[in-house]
């Protein structure tokens, strides 16, 4: 048995895109998707890439992924990696994939002298959660999310 993490290419799309939707639905968000093929070609892969893609395949089949991009902290003054999506498909889980992705995100940073890694978790979600405690990630408490999308963001752009 079998497990790599390899880093996403443009014929991941498609299941780069199912992952997506499976993470939604797990989330009970699958209603808000409104990404495309297209859209992942386009901001992955494309001539200016937005975000980037890793694969966990366990026996060369994809049961997994992590989808990052690069944020930066003025406080550290330097540059660190948001983790955007993982998603390890229920039958694979507890087998290493998540940890292994999350594990090539450390390693990144390392290598690259990033300050952090980071990522949000719903709060109902007891078992992620935990994972991510056995890990050693802490939660922000002191910090709330916040966010402007659709008429709130566009209203303030056009002010």
């Amino acid at each position: 048995m079998s497990l790599t993490v390899r880093v996403a290419s443009p014929s991941d799309a498609p299941l780069i895109l199912q992952f997506i939707r499976d993470l939604a639905e797990y989330e009970r968000l699958l209603h808000e998707v409104q990404a495309t093929e297209a859209d992942v070609r386009r901001d992955l892969f494309g001539e200016n890439p937005r975000a980037f893609c890793d694969i966990a395949e366990h026996d060369g089949e994809p049961v997994g992924f992590a989808l990052w991009f690069y944020n930066y902290s003025t406080f550290q003054g330097r540059a660190g990696i948001y983790l955007e999506d993982l998603f390890v498909e229920p039958g694979a889980r507890g087998a290493g994939a998540g940890k292994a992705l999350l594990r090539r995100l450390a390693q990144r940073c390392v290598e690259a002298d990033l300050g952090r890694l980071e990522w949000a978790v719903l709060n109902w979600n007891a078992p992620s959660i935990a994972f991510y405690d056995s890990l050693g990630a802490s939660a922000k408490e002191d910090w709330t999310v916040r966010r402007l999308d659709g008429a709130a963001l566009a209203n303030l752009a056009a002010e």
